[in-house]
């Protein structure tokens, strides 16, 4: 605990550099009608408990000046519209806030506007009326053991597990009611980002950190069912990133330092009616790890930026890019061990690059709006591994990739609002190209003692070149109904592919979904939604071929997943806001291993990637449960949240009819979290998470023993899928700040302990041999060097649960 009460004692005396100059900040934006995203004028923006306001002028821009610094709610307020407040709003002296706000026509006649409930907290819209949350950017930063990670802050939220949950330590893979990490897709500002994690599994979107700058963000937005039909390729969740714009008066920026990683951002305005955003982040986990004498030696940068121009009051263009460049390597430690060994024999090298660039053009339309958006995304992933991790020998090599997906999109949504209706419809097409060169050894050559084969050679190898067409079209209709008591939707949306064997036939991904919306009371709603959503296989899955050099897989078909649910919603006040929901989904189609017969469902954790096998689309699947989830926004300094979550999920092999617990069944999921801001600019906060045993698939001790030599892992034996938990899952962390304004510059110096209480973490069990007492080679039953095939090898388990204790401290420097 020393190293607390060090970092406690540079907070305290920090104090000592407090200035008594003025420190007063400024908020700024445009205030647009939600439905056309025109300006409005005249709208009224004020502080909460302040007597500061502003009205919008012809550009619907307002502008907050001389604001004492601190934390405020910001309220919009116009006739005929619904108010709006914005909870939380940080204003400092070093970097001028820009926020713009979006107001939603009254549903009442005008006349009875002015006693309209301000709803703000229901992040809820006619098309998606349930199982959707959000999360504001000072929600994000200021989150414990967040880290300004957008995917390890989402964890707290109800219905989303973790990878440390399944013993997989430090990724952010997102498991969302029973659901796979591979089930989710994430859009920034309307493009679809593949990849928003450091060293990210192919085929899956998980990794150990987050790619996305927390000072770009305004809010996201999760909704895990009754997704929107303009999403594809959904099938647990969909993420809605919102990037604000660059401050339009002056430049500004903010430095961050952390114990993993130095970033810097900068903004301002190009032009009168043109701003940006831009930043850099560098790793130096490299140098940390080498310090404290792991094997393990991750690197990366990271790039990204917004441009906004202005054409007319109708019409913004905005482009945007965003990419990563990462470096997973390894070196010999000082003092050997055997997980130390286990971590240089078992993980690829891994070079990994990605980016996505795109250009958006919104116009307002007379009663809606349009958007077209135009994006490139490539992903390359370079992969070696080697025996007794005896790098560039290539007669030693176990495992090599060097693939790239490029995806070329481009994508027109249209919104308009006719008679009370509202009409969603659009068109998607992409251009995909994807790339392989793969060499994977999955066993080794065993001989008897006679020299007779007991166990052949299994490779897979292949060389891949595929390019095909993607497109697909939706259309939504939504009103309300019986005084605005009732709420309807209906969705529809379709999409296809060139390259698989039905892929160009409509009807094969029909995809309807119906939501409603019922007002037992102002505060009280009653919702319930069912739909069905497609997931084209993943490309690692596509461009497999086996070894008579044909695309084995194309014949498979989309993932299919039907989800029925319904819960109530309830806001006891303007800041407070409580939903219980139920949920069922039903999978069918999911592609299982031809070799292990087993659900691809199951993988998706682990480094490297997956899906490189011949596979069948015969996986069922069901996931089930409930959840509560209760929300308190800044009210009297006091914000938090708390969700519980009763989950199962099953799902079947080759065996149709045997449905077997998945590696996310923790079935509880229990989070909280709690923050107070009290005087001084002094915030506290403390979260808390836990997670039932997830199911593990134990070894084949045989077939381990023999393999694990050469292959440097043990071998899992599937004829007994997750039938072995491991154990639960705790986690407390907790953050302070402590805020200094000066007159033109702010400092935020904080502390970051993550598991607090050292509360045990679990981990999936890992095959290797015991070492010699001198820990220089492998120990042996008869002494002898240990045997290519292992048979003189001791096996050892280690299944040791480990205790992650993580003090951080940094700061955040506006300028």
């Amino acid at each position: 605990m020393r190293i607390l009460y060090v970092l406690f004692f540079v907070l305290f005396s920090g104090t000592m550099l407090q200035t008594h100059a003025q420190t007063i900040g400024r908020i700024t934006g445009v205030v647009r009608d939600k439905n056309t995203q025109e300006p409005i004028i005249g709208v009224t923006v004020s502080l909460e408990e302040t007597t500061l306001a502003a009205a919008t002028d012809a550009q619907g821009r307002y502008r907050l000046d001389n604001i004492p610094t601190g934390s405020y709610n910001l309220k919009a307020s116009y006739l005929g519209y619904e108010p709006v407040t914005r909870y939380n709003v940080p204003v400092t002296s070093g970097n001028a806030l820009t926020l713009n706000l979006d107001l939603t026509p009254g549903q009442n006649r005008l006349e009875e506007v002015n006693i309209t409930v301000d709803r703000s907290i229901r992040v809820a819209t006619v098309e998606t009326p349930l199982s959707v949350q959000s999360l504001s950017s000072e929600e994000i930063k200021s989150n414990p053991g967040g880290n300004f990670d957008i995917s390890r802050v989402i964890q707290t939220l109800p219905g989303v597990a973790g990878a440390g949950s399944t013993g997989a330590g430090f990724r952010n893979d997102i498991v969302i009611r029973g659901g796979g990490p591979s089930e989710n897709v994430f859009f920034l500002d309307g493009i679809e980002i593949p990849v928003i994690n450091h060293f990210s599994t192919q085929g899956s979107s998980g990794g150990p950190q987050g790619i996305l700058n927390v000072s770009f963000i305004e809010d996201v937005t999760l909704s895990t069912s009754a997704f929107d039909a303009r999403y594809d390729n959904a099938l647990s969740s969909v993420f809605q990133f919102r990037q604000r714009d660059g401050n339009p008066d002056r430049l500004q920026g903010n430095l961050r330092l952390s114990a993993t990683e130095l970033a810097g951002t900068l903004e301002g305005p190009l032009a009168p009616r043109t701003t940006f955003l831009a930043s850099a982040r560098r790793s130096y986990l490299r140098l940390l790890f080498k310090a404290i004498d792991l094997p393990i030696r991750p690197n990366y940068w990271d790039f990204q930026y917004k441009v906004t121009h202005q054409l007319n009051s109708k019409t913004t263009l905005t482009a945007l890019g965003i990419g990563a460049i990462d470096e997973f390597s390894f070196a010999t430690p000082k003092e050997s061990s055997p997980e130390k060994e286990y971590a240089l024999r078992s993980n690829p090298l891994i070079n990994q690059w990605n980016y996505t660039v795109g250009f958006s053009l919104k116009r307002s339309l007379e009663n809606g709006v349009v958007q077209v958006s135009l994006s490139r995304n490539v992903f390359e992933n370079r992969l070696d591994r080697f025996e007794d991790a005896q790098y560039g020998d290539e007669s030693r090599r176990l495992l090599k990739s060097r693939s790239q997906e490029r995806e070329n999109k481009l994508r027109v949504d249209v919104n308009q609002f006719l008679g009370g209706w509202k009409f969603s419809y659009g068109a998607l097409g992409q251009y995909v190209s994807y790339d392989n060169r793969f060499f994977s050894q999955l066993r080794q050559e065993v001989k008897d003692a006679n020299g007779n084969v007991v166990q052949p050679r299994e490779t897979i190898a292949f060389d891949t070149d595929l390019s095909f067409l993607r497109y697909g079209l939706y259309g939504q209709a939504s009103r309300s109904f019986l005084e605005d008591k009732l709420s309807l939707s209906l969705g529809v949306r379709s999409d296809m592919n060139s390259f698989t064997t039905r892929g160009n036939n409509p009807l094969e991904t029909l995809s309807p979904r119906l939501s409603g919306s019922y007002s037992l009371t102002d505060r009280w709603k009653l919702n319930a939604s069912v739909g069905t959503y497609y997931r084209l296989p993943i490309y690692t899955v596509l461009g497999y071929k086996d070894a008579a050099g044909r695309y084995a897989n194309q014949d498979s078909e989309y993932i299919r997943s039907t989800h029925y649910v319904a819960g109530l919603e309830f806001l006891p006040t303007t800041a407070n806001r409580i939903t219980v929901e139920g949920f069922y989904k039903k999978y069918s189609q999911y592609p299982v291993s031809v070799r292990d017969g087993v659900s691809l469902a199951n993988q998706g954790i682990e480094f490297g990637a997956i899906g490189n096998e011949d596979v069948v689309s015969l996986g069922k699947g069901r996931a089930y449960g409930a959840e509560f989830f209760f929300q308190q926004k800044l009210t009297r300094g006091l914000y938090g949240l708390f969700s519980y979550t009763l989950v199962r999920s099953e799902f079947t092999g080759l065996d149709q009819d045997n449905y077997v617990a998945s590696a996310w069944d923790n079935r509880h999921l229990v989070s909280g979290l709690l923050g107070w801001q009290f005087g001084k600019n002094w915030e506290l906060g403390g979260k808390y998470r836990f997670a039932g045993g997830a199911p593990y698939t134990p070894f084949d001790l045989e077939a381990s023993q023999r393999n694990y030599a050469s292959l440097g892992t043990g071998l899992l034996d599937y004829d007994r899928l997750n039938t072995q938990r491991l154990r639960s899952f705790n986690q407390l962390d907790v953050r302070l700040d402590k805020k200094w304004n000066f007159r033109r510059t702010t400092l935020d110096l904080y502390v970051d302990v993550q598991n607090v209480l050292r509360f045990k973490g679990p981990s999936l069990p890992q095959y290797t041999f015991q070492r010699t007492a001198e820990n220089t080679g492998f120990a042996t039953t008869d002494g002898q060097p240990l045997r290519p095939d292992g048979s003189n090898g001791i096996p050892l388990l280690l299944d040791e649960d480990d205790v992650t204790f993580l003090p951080t401290i940094g700061f955040v420097l506006e300028f």
